[in-house]
């Protein structure tokens, strides 16, 4: 039997790799675990913390978590985002605003992560509270799901009847 429907090639990005220990009775036993996000470039993104006694291996656990965690987030003409909305997780707040065509991606490490696998090229953030990868890849996220374009707002009107 032959599945028809046709897997989306996401695009990998390793955000952080942190080196963990565990100590036990004959001293420490070092792991890593992975912050990877995942994108297809033309508006879906997703995340994922993997973690295993190897690099590699934590890596891979977490790509796969993030192509699963996948979701569509709704951008303007493929290149920004249609208002500004301000993500929250934690301690992290990220304020995404959208800006001119030719402007790029102003945006630090973690979040610029999340932006250029969306497909974002056009945009203006800014961390506040903490940089922690986690909360600021999260609250990027959170951002991202606020996001509602006249069309799809206009649709939805529609459909209540008003």
């Amino acid at each position: 039997m032959e599945n028809n429907v046709e897997a989306k090639e996401y695009e990998e990005r390793v955000v952080v790799i942190n080196r963990v220990a565990k100590v036990v009775k004959g001293g420490r036993r070092f792991s890593f675990s992975a912050l990877v996000v995942a994108g297809d470039g033309e508006g879906s993104v997703g995340f994922g913390s993997g973690k295993a006694n190897e690099v590699p291996g934590a890596i891979n656990k977490a790509g796969r978590i993030a192509k699963k965690d996948a979701t569509a987030y709704e951008l303007k003409d493929n290149r920004t985002i249609p208002h500004e909305v301000v993500g929250v997780y934690g301690a992290a707040k990220v304020v995404l605003i959208p800006a001119a065509p030719g402007t790029g991606v102003i945006a630090g490490g973690a979040v610029r992560a999340v932006l250029e696998s969306v497909g974002i090229k056009d945009i203006l953030t800014k961390c506040v509270g903490t940089r922690n990868p986690h909360n600021a890849v999260r609250a990027t996220i959170q951002g991202l799901s606020q996001l509602v374009t006249k069309e799809s707002k206009a649709a939805a009107l529609q459909e209540v009847g008003v």
